[in-house]
Order: structure tokens, then sequence, then C-alpha cells
């Protein structure tokens, strides 16, 4: 492989689809449920990105009787919790100019799973996930071959 010089939004998933950070968790489990992504952007009252929920956070963050049919109340009361309550506010945030090796030094570094692409006014624009990465690894490893 030659030197590539891509930046971060050739990569990025562009269909933003984020919570406001005083949602409830029911969004956040509808959310997960009716996509196929592993994190949520979280934003304030003027939709800048104020964290990120991922689907390991949610789980951990709700009773492992949700779904089951011996649901109680209780377990199910657990739902009602407020995104800001689970939210992870230490975010590491990139510009669609970040490029792609300082992206991947990001994510080695730093051991995270995703990468919010955000403006200049801190609004997510899109997101990066390590899957992204290594699905566009994949790609030029099997093309080149």
């Amino acid at each position: 492989m030659g030197k590539t010089h891509l930046n971060i939004d050739a990569l990025m998933s562009k269909n933003v689809i984020s919570v406001h950070i005083d949602d409830r968790l029911t969004k956040v489990k509808e959310l997960f449920e009716q996509n196929s992504f592993h994190h949520l952007m979280v934003v304030n009252d003027r939709g800048e990105l104020a964290g990120v929920i991922s689907d390991r956070d949610y789980t951990k963050a709700i009773h492992p009787n949700v779904d089951m049919p011996s649901a109680t109340a209780k377990d199910l009361a657990t739902l009602n919790k407020r995104v800001h309550q689970i939210v992870n506010r230490s975010v590491i945030c990139v510009d669609q100019n970040t490029s792609l090796r300082a992206a991947i030094e990001l994510f080695y570094e730093n051991k995270i799973s995703c990468l919010p692409v955000v403006d200049s006014k801190n609004h997510p624009i899109g997101v990066v996930s390590w899957r992204d990465l290594l699905k566009w690894l994949y790609e030029k490893v099997t093309h080149n071959n």
C-alpha cells in the first residue's frame, strides 16, 4: 500500500443520529433497536456535542431484565433514567479535515471506539468508528491482492 492522504470525511458516517442530553433512555433504546450503529451522539440545547453514548454504556445502565417477559416495574424504571446520567462527556472529537493517520493514532493511543466529527461550532456532522476503519482497511487489502 502506498501513502494515503485521506481525510476522515472519506470514512465518516454522515447520517448522525443524536439524542438530547435530557432525553430518557427509552429513546436511546428505540434508536439502538431501529439502527445498526453502536454510538449515539448527545447534544445540548444549542445542538453542540455534549458527549457520546455507546451501546455498551446503555447496556450497563439498564436492568438486564428490561427485554424479558419477567421484567418488573422496577426493572423497566431503569429506562426512565436521563441521558445525562450515563453519557460519556470525555469525548475526543475531530473535524472533517483530520487526516486518516491522525485519526488512527487517536484510536490507538486513547483506546476509543469512535471519533465524533464536529464542525466549527461543535455540532456533530459525522462519526467514525473503529469498524469504519477496519472496513476501509479490508477494502484496501482485498482490492490490492
